[in-house]
């Protein structure tokens, strides 16, 4: 991920009339094999490191991505914001919610830096169309929600064995720590909030491989499929929230379907150009619409309105929010925030629970 966000930075003269643009002065990884793609690249990189403190006190550097595994973020995030640095970190912002209060309490320390949460998914333009269709009122009361990130590469059960199929460096939520954040990032900016969740998890893949080819135990969960309930004015409703690392022939599909009284949208990144929508009026026909919207973007780009979004788009388009907030602006739809990333870790983890014990669990959300 660090090298698709060089990449987006190294052609941010794509986007048109942007507030600033990003420059990579420095690159840390204990990798030092990786460096070199870097200094290759970007001829702006003036330090590398295998020590990240080493970035902490370069007083040129003013905001740092981080990727990490999610044992790390209780630990490197707050020391970001110690250092002063604006901070886009990754999902799940913390391994399970203990570690995120953690986080929590660095961000309320330090106030006037930018904290946000990777989530790239709805920057896509289909995306963007469900989301502004609901917004509109054009669904009336709502029928069901459905967000769902599905992979299938876990069905191969000689898979070697890597970090985020372990307990201790993924965290007990397993497929729901790193998929969780995207399922949930859209339906909390909409204001559904389930109130409490049932949740059927599956470990279907229970040993794998580790790189010298001895079988390991493979304890994360595999699948989750929550059911939420949302209480709104009108009653209430289920949200649906899959996340699937053994989803047979999806490769890295992540959709949004809203079902509504008066009309539904739905979009999907398996037909990323495309978003469907139904408007029905009381004894009409009930017909789905399916649009092609070419390159629509939040933050507009160079790219003709006939062409196709794609993944490397809505990478950019997130840096794009994240760098324009930064720099003051306020243009459309922002990425993900701490107090989402919060609600998304009481959801998680009350999903976690009901998955162990078989029952419906109620949703402590901190505020």
């Amino acid at each position: 991920m660090g090298r698709e966000f060089a990449s987006a930075a190294a052609r941010w003269l794509h986007l048109v009339n942007s507030n600033a643009r990003p420059e990579i002065i420095g690159i840390c990884d204990t990798n030092e094999e990786l460096m070199s793609w870097f200094t290759s690249n970007l001829a702006s990189v003036s330090q590398t490191t295998t020590d990240f403190k080493e970035l902490l006190s370069n007083p040129e550097i003013d905001a740092i991505y981080c990727a990490v595994p999610h044992v790390l973020h209780a630990d490197l995030y707050p020391q970001i914001l110690a250092a002063g640095k604006h901070l886009l970190g990754e999902k799940p912002f913390g391994m399970d919610a203990s570690q995120n209060a953690i986080i929590e309490k660095s961000i309320a320390v330090h106030p006037d830096l930018l904290v946000r949460c990777s989530s790239e998914m709805p920057f896509y333009p289909g995306a963007q169309k469900v989301i502004e269709f609901v917004q509109s009122g054009a669904c009336g009361d709502i029928l069901e929600v459905e967000s769902a990130f599905l992979h299938s590469s876990d069905i191969n059960p000689d898979k070697v064995i890597n970090w985020k199929r372990m307990v201790d460096v993924n965290g007990e939520y397993g497929c729901m720590g790193d998929l969780g954040m995207h399922v949930c990032h859209v339906p909390l900016r909409l204001g559904w909030r389930p109130e409490s969740v049932y949740a059927s998890l599956v470990n279907r893949v229970t040993v794998r491989p580790d790189s010298s080819g001895e079988n390991v135990p493979c304890e994360t969960w595999d699948n989750a499929t929550v059911i939420g309930n949302v209480v709104n004015e009108t009653g209430n409703f289920p949200l649906v929230l899959k996340t699937w690392r053994i989803a047979p022939g999806e490769s890295n599909t992540w959709s949004i379907r809203v079902l509504g009284m008066k009309g539904s949208a739905y979009f999907t990144t398996k037909y990323p150009r495309q978003w469907q929508f139904m408007e029905y009026q009381a004894g009409g026909k009930q017909t789905w619409q399916s649009e092609d919207l070419g390159y629509q973007s939040v933050f507009p780009a160079i790219t003709g309105g006939i062409f196709e979004f794609g993944f490397t788009d809505a990478i950019q388009q997130m840096w794009a929010a994240f760098i324009d907030e930064l720099s003051g602006g306020a243009n459309g739809f922002s990425c993900a925030t701490p107090t989402e990333a919060r609600d998304h870790h009481s959801i998680m983890s009350a999903a976690l629970a009901s998955g162990k014990t078989g029952q419906t669990q109620k949703v402590e959300y901190l505020s």
